[in-house]
């Protein structure tokens, strides 16, 4: 009875859900503290904006049956304020159904509030009106500043209350983090930096959110924010207080995409081999950034000529695919991981010397009780070495995980999991479904060239393009004229050479409304010179040039004041003539008349202003808007839309912008590796792919933003391209294969199990998307098979194992597959035989 009065109470005061679901969050030199225990915690990085929200909930789920115990995002300040005092946060910037999507799931958040967040976004995740309040300076001791950052840190840490959304409220938010990497340009705001850290640190631990905070990149962090380490490698990182955790807010599994570059990406084993270094070494709490990429849709990618695709390279591919084999090997550490984490939290670590680069650590909890890690962190030679009495094998390169200090339970050089044949690697005649539109349905809009409207103005010299425009639009015209003498008589011309310096991004060059030039920078240094040759007339000639922004700065020291646009103009002659026009009168028009007018709108698409003829729609020309209709792609798959026969350009799906695409910007033809050697530290340039190519041809369009009957596209083609080309592709299949040894170590997650048998029996799984099933086998064979995924042969030992292969696996969505002689087969009896199954998954 007294039980029941005292629930009755708490009911009536409000408190019975905090008192039942309520977190508590602390840490230690150790870990995180949750509820009292010492946490191992593996997290990953999914932005919320750079999707939809109705396929939220799936990546979350694949995150979360990748291992992961916490998803960790940026806030994205500009897009929840566009406007000062107005706030959004619907469709995909509605924060607070992520979270709780998140919490739906099981796992934990971390909240990274910042509000910088660099993460290749516009502006580093700032609005462009904050550069135009007068006399305010970002991210230093500067009162307009601090004003602005600390209402959106109330904000948003407000909202999260109201929504209960705090651990301590029964939310899944564990950690929050205040600026971000700002120790890496500290430096060029002297005194004024350092106070400005005191500063952010106390603010955010004064907005009493009951969980810890974190700076990440910042040694000099106050108590009680816990500074953390982002990098390839956190192996070697060292918190700057005894109390604190070792965590990894950052470890990038690949690399952001730039127009004009070759693809990066980062083999599995090195990201393994970098994740068990860090638990190995006293690690607590690591974070993949990206675990799912995902696509910059509209103008929301950073600058300069990040481009649209957010792939990364991530567990998680750009379409919400899982990523083979980088997802399963993932997998398979975490569980191995999380098999020792009452050793690394509880356990002190002793470091032993196996050899030359070779090390391990072991963490008892008595004299017979332990788990070990055994790396060789050599970049070239394998090793043996000899542990608790045993031998070991170590490639060069890796980390062996001993839950038992006995036995091996994972290698991260030794990949098991199944890898897939995804995004550029589809076989299209068997996963891939191609819709050309039709050539006789495009219409067509020719963009003015030069001043368009009575919005124009004048201004004596050249006007730096953000300050101007204020990025209500990549585009701002910069309109003169040159005046040549009267001796040239009529229907004569002179040639005169023209050097335009830029500060950036790209420009198109018009003499007498006619293009003549185009220049443009690359993502490492946007500024760029611009010389051509042109005729002239006698008399007056208009100077036309379209400047073209992809993207503003998101990182760097002052990032926020670099400018764009035009800082010079010359005109020069054969007879030592010499015009500066940079400091005459110049006509500015910001954006382009098709954008005033609205041509990417649904509401436009039936406007007389529109030209139509039939199939001849005009190609290869500049500053072209083209629009047509298409029915969505059947199926369910992801669609991508195909723009390999156009030149740079943003695109629309029903007024919805797909985003900026540069299909002529090639990639150097030379640095890229197929198989690129993981033994060896990492860097961006190390492993990249598509040289000679554009980094981007195929572009992601959401399900959700077709709807059944006609959809609109809307093309503006700014440099000249055949619209005749695009197509739709979705993919209605995927190859997966496995391929396994019988002397591989069998799967992590049943490492318990097999200790009491005498052999280990190791596993090949085979796994579908949801909802996809294996129709078919592709290949399958049991001995010394060769080549790779798509493309496997028989080798000289042989077992057909089609029939039994087919049997397991055939209409389920995933199979496992015993690998040795008694389950497939006795040929070959002196050799160590690998299963290698190829597999056709479909809706």
């Amino acid at each position: 009875m007294l039980r029941m009065l005292f629930l009755v109470i708490l009911l009536l005061e409000g408190n019975f859900w905090d008192v039942v679901d309520s977190t508590t969050v602390t840490y230690d030199s150790k870990a995180l503290v949750i509820d009292g225990k010492r946490r191992i915690m593996q997290s990953g990085s999914v932005h919320y904006p750079r999707t939809m929200p109705e396929v939220w909930p799936g990546i979350i789920r694949k995150a979360k049956e990748g291992g992961l115990d916490v998803i960790e995002t940026y806030v994205f300040w500009n897009y929840h304020e566009p406007v000062r005092g107005e706030y959004y946060f619907g469709g995909r910037f509605d924060l607070v159904r992520f979270v709780k999507d998140v919490q739906a799931a099981g796992l934990f958040v971390h909240l990274r509030i910042g509000p910088y967040a660099c993460a290749e976004w516009n502006y580093g995740g700032f609005p462009v009106w904050l550069h135009f309040i007068p006399g305010i300076q970002f991210r230093t001791t500067n009162d307009l500043f601090k004003k602005e950052m600390e209402r959106f840190l109330e904000k948003i840490v407000s909202m999260m209350k109201d929504e209960n959304l705090f651990a301590s409220e029964g939310g899944p938010i564990i950690l929050a983090q205040v600026e971000n990497e700002y120790g890496n340009v500290e430096w060029a705001y002297g005194v004024g930096g350092e106070l400005y850290v005191e500063w952010a640190a106390e603010l955010a631990v004064g907005l009493n959110t009951s969980v810890p905070w974190v700076m990440c990149s910042q040694e000099d962090a106050p108590d009680p924010i816990i500074n953390t380490c982002n990098g390839f490698y956190c192996d070697r990182f060292v918190p700057n207080s005894p109390y604190k955790p070792k965590m990894w807010t950052e470890n990038y599994v690949g690399w952001f995409l730039a127009f004009g570059y070759a693809v990066p990406f980062r083999p599995v084993e090195d990201l393994a081999f970098a994740v068990a270094r860090f638990f190995e070494t006293g690690g607590t709490f690591q974070n993949y950034y990206m675990y799912f990429g995902g696509t910059n849709f509209g103008r929301t990618a950073g600058g300069p000529l990040v481009a649209t695709s957010y792939d990364y390279d991530a567990p998680i591919n750009e379409y919400g695919f899982i990523n083979q084999p980088k997802w399963g090997h993932l997998r398979d550490l975490h569980i191995s991981i999380k098999k020792c984490e009452e050793y690394l939290v509880y356990a002190n670590a002793t470091q032993m010397s196996l050899g030359v680069n070779l090390e391990a650590h072991i963490y008892y909890k008595s004299s017979n009780d332990c788990a070990a890690f055994l790396a060789n962190y050599g970049s070239s030679t394998n090793a043996t070495v000899t542990f608790n009495g045993k031998s070991y094998f170590l490639p060069a390169w890796s980390v062996s995980i001993l839950p038992d200090c006995e036995n091996v339970i994972f290698n991260t050089a030794k990949v098991v999991s199944q890898t897939a044949l995804n995004g550029d690697d589809f076989n299209r005649n068997l996963t891939m479904h191609d819709f050309p539109l039709s050539s006789s349905s495009w219409s067509w809009y020719k963009e003015k060239v030069g001043i368009w409207g009575n919005n124009s103005f004048g201004a004596t010299g050249l006007l730096e393009q953000i300050n101007t425009t204020k990025d209500i639009s990549d585009f701002l015209w910069y309109t003169t004229s040159i005046n040549l003498d009267a001796n040239i008589t009529q229907n004569q011309t002179k040639e005169v050479g023209l050097l335009i310096g830029s500060l950036g991004h790209a420009a198109l060059l018009f003499v007498n409304k006619r293009p003549v030039a185009f220049g443009f920078g690359n993502h490492d240094d946007a500024s760029f010179l611009l010389s051509a040759k042109v005729n002239l007339v006698s008399g007056s000639n208009t100077l036309d040039v379209l400047s073209m922004m992809i993207g503003l700065q998101n990182y760097g020291p002052w990032f926020d004041v670099q400018g764009a646009g035009l800082y010079s103009v010359i005109a020069t002659d054969s007879e030592s003539w010499k015009a500066d026009l940079s400091a005459t009168q110049w006509t500015y028009q910001v954006g382009l008349e098709g954008e005033f007018l609205g041509l990417q709108n649904v509401a436009m698409a039936n406007s007389s202003i529109w030209t139509h003829h039939g199939s001849d729609a005009p190609i290869n020309q500049s500053l072209m808007w083209y629009k047509t209709t298409f029915f969505a792609p059947e199926g369910k798959g992801p669609v991508s839309l195909n723009l390999a026969g156009m030149g740079k350009g943003q695109a629309w799906v029903n007024g919805l912008s797909v985003g900026r695409y540069w299909s002529s910007y090639l990639s150097p033809s030379t640095g890229c590796s197929e198989n690129c050697d993981y033994r060896g530290t990492y860097d961006a340039s190390k492993c990249l792919k598509k040289c000679g190519q554009p980094a981007q041809t195929l572009y992601h369009v959401p399900r959700s933003w077709l709807q059944s009957g006609e959809n609109l596209l809307v093309i503006h083609e700014e440099l000249g391209g055949d619209p005749s080309t695009i197509s739709f592709l979705t993919q209605k299949g995927q190859v997966i294969c496995g391929r396994v040894s019988e002397d591989d170590l069998p799967p992590a997650d049943t490492w318990e199990q097999s200790l009491g048998f005498v052999s280990r029996t190791p596993q090949l799984r085979l796994a579908c998307e949801p909802g996809w099933h294996i129709v078919s086998i592709l290949f399958a064979s049991f001995g010394n098979p060769e080549g790779k995924c798509g493309a496997f042969v028989h080798g000289s030992c042989h077992n057909n194992v089609s029939s039994i292969v087919h049997q397991v696996c055939t209409g389920k969505q995933g199979c496992s597959i015993p690998v040795s002689t008694a389950n497939l087969g006795g040929a070959c009896p002196n050799m160590v035989k690998i299963l290698t199954v190829e597999a056709l998954c479909m809706a």
